[in-house]
C-alpha cells in the first residue's frame, strides 16, 4: 500500500497529474535525491583517493557502503530538522556504515552545502536527459505535421477574431520553433552545470591542511568522478547554476504552453480544426473527449514563472553562506523539474497523436463572407481605385456582406469599376496565404 510519505517521494500523486508517472517524478524522487547524495560523498573520498591523498582502500569502503538501500529516507528527512538539511544525518549514518578504519575519510573537509549542491546539480543533469529526449520527440512530430500541412489554409487570429489566412504548416513550424529553442536552451545548461567544493565559506582551507596540492586538483577531480563541470569559483553565494536552471526550465514550459494553448483553442467544439489523438473523459458527460495532455501542459506553463522567481530571488544570497536563500531553493526547484518534465512527456504524446481537420479550417475560412482576405484584396485595388477609394469601398462592403448575407466576391463582381478584373486568387481566402509556405520550409531547415 502506498503511504503518504511514498507520495511525496515522487510516486503518483492524486494532485499532480502533469508529472505522475514521467521519469521526472522517478529522477527528482527522495529516493533519486538520497543517491545523489551519496553519489556525491564518495565521489569525493575517490577523488581524494585518486590524488594520493587517501587510501585507495577507503575510496573503495566508502563507495560499497554509499548504497541506497542501506539508508532510511523518513529517518534523515525527520533528523534533517535539527540541522537544516539532510546532508548532516547522512554523513553521520554514511561514517557509520564504512566503519571506524576509513570512516575519517567520508566528507573530508566539505561543507553539507557542497554535497547538496553537487547532489542537485547531479539530479538536474540525470532528470535534463529525458527532458531533452521528449523535446525531441515533440519537434520531430511538428516538424511532420508542418510539412504535411505547409499549403493547409487557415483562419488567422489576432486578438481573437479572425485576421488573415495563415496555412496551419506555418502554426506547426512555429510551435517547433520554440521546442527547439528550449532544446538548446536546456542543452546548455545540462552541459554547464557544476560540481560544488569550497568548503566551510568557500575558500578551500580545510581540504589544503588535509594535503590538497593547489585549489584546482581537488575540485576538478571531484568533478570528473561525477560527470559534471569543475567549478571555476566555490558558488555556496553565486547561484548562477541555479538561475541559468530556472531560466532554461521556465522557458521550456513556457514554450510548450504555447503550443498547448493553442491547440486548446483549436480544438474547442465550435472550431474544431484540431483534435488530441486521445482526449480525456468528463465525470458527467459522456460525450466530451478533453484534451488533457494540453491542459496539464498548460497548467505547467502557469506555474512555472513563479517557481523560476522564487529561484532568481535566491541570487541575492548574503554573506559567504546564505541563511534562507540556499534553503528557499530545494523545493522549487524540484517541483520546476517535475512540471517541465511532465510538460515535455505529455507534447511528445500531444504532438505525435495529435489530428488535424482541414476541412474545418477550410469552412472557417468562410465566416466571415470573404472578408478574411481583404488585406490582399486592399492591396490588388489600389492600383485600379487609388488607396483612398480602395478602403472606402472594402469598409462599404464589409458592411453589406453580414447586412444582406452575401460573399465579398459577390459584392465585387457588381462593382462597375471592376467589371473584367480576374479577382478570383483576391477573394480566394486559401490563396491569400503569403509567403507562409516559404517561411515553414526556411523554419524546417533548422536542425
Amino acid at each position: 500500500m502506498t503511504s503518504p510519505a511514498d507520495c511525496a517521494d515522487g510516486a503518483p500523486s492524486l494532485l499532480a497529474p502533469g508529472w505522475a508517472g514521467s521519469p521526472a517524478a522517478a529522477s527528482t524522487s527522495d529516493a533519486a535525491y538520497l543517491r545523489a547524495l551519496l553519489d556525491a560523498e564518495a565521489a569525493l573520498t575517490r577523488a581524494w583517493a585518486g590524488l594520493g591523498l587517501a587510501p585507495a582502500e577507503a575510496a573503495t569502503a566508502v563507495t560499497e557502503a554509499a548504497d541506497p538501500h542501506r539508508f532510511d529516507v523518513r529517518s534523515l528527512a525527520e533528523r534533517a530538522r535539527g540541522g537544516g538539511n539532510p546532508v548532516i544525518p547522512l554523513v553521520a549514518d554514511l561514517t557509520a556504515a564504512v566503519g571506524e578504519e576509513y570512516g575519517p575519510y567520508v566528507h573530508r573537509g566539505a561543507t553539507s552545502q557542497d554535497i547538496l549542491d553537487t547532489a542537485t546539480m547531479l539530479v538536474a543533469v540525470r532528470t535534463l536527459g529525458p527532458v531533452l529526449a521528449d523535446l525531441t520527440r515533440t519537434e520531430r512530430a511538428l516538424a511532420r505535421l508542418a510539412a504535411e500541412h505547409r499549403d493547409t489554409a487557415m483562419p488567422g487570429r489576432t486578438l481573437t477574431q479572425h485576421a488573415v489566412p495563415t496555412a496551419f504548416g506555418l502554426k506547426a513550424a512555429g510551435w517547433r520553433s520554440l521546442v527547439l529553442d528550449a532544446r538548446d536552451r536546456v542543452t546548455a545548461v545540462r552541459d554547464s552545470l557544476p560540481a560544488q567544493l569550497g568548503g566551510a565559506a568557500g575558500t578551500l582551507s580545510a581540504f589544503g591542511a588535509y594535503g590538497a596540492p593547489d585549489p584546482v586538483a581537488l575540485p576538478a577531480a571531484y568533478a570528473r568522478e561525477l560527470g559534471l563541470t569543475a567549478p571555476l569559483l566555490p558558488w555556496h553565494t553565486l547561484r548562477t547554476p541555479v538561475a541559468d536552471l530556472a531560466g532554461c526550465l521556465a522557458f521550456a514550459s513556457g514554450a510548450l504552453g504555447k503550443l498547448a494553448v493553442d491547440v486548446l483553442t483549436l480544438a474547442r467544439t465550435e472550431i474544431g480544426e484540431v483534435a488530441e489523438g486521445s482526449g480525456g473523459g468528463s465525470s458527467a458527460m459522456p460525450h466530451k473527449a478533453n484534451p488533457v495532455r494540453s491542459t496539464l501542459i498548460a497548467a505547467a506553463a502557469r506555474r512555472a514563472p513563479q517557481l523560476a522567481a522564487t529561484l532568481y530571488g535566491s541570487l541575492a544570497a548574503e554573506d559567504e553562506r546564505p541563511a534562507g536563500a540556499w534553503h528557499a531553493e530545494w523545493e522549487p526547484l524540484r517541483e520546476l523539474l517535475r512540471l517541465t518534465g511532465g510538460a515535455a512527456r505529455d507534447a511528445a504524446e500531444l504532438a505525435e497523436g495529435l489530428r488535424v481537420h482541414p476541412e474545418r479550417m477550410r469552412a472557417g475560412l468562410g465566416l466571415t463572407h470573404g472578408l478574411i482576405a481583404s488585406e490582399r484584396l486592399s492591396a490588388e485595388l489600389a492600383p485600379v481605385l487609388g488607396r483612398a477609394r480602395a478602403r472606402a469601398l472594402l469598409t462599404e462592403l464589409a458592411r453589406r456582406t453580414y447586412a444582406e448575407d452575401r460573399s465579398l466576391g459577390e459584392l465585387l463582381a457588381e462593382v462597375p469599376e471592376l467589371q473584367g478584373l480576374d479577382l478570383a486568387a483576391a477573394t480566394d481566402p486559401a490563396r491569400c496565404t503569403g509567403f507562409a509556405g516559404a517561411l515553414t520550409d526556411r523554419a524546417l531547415e533548422r536542425r
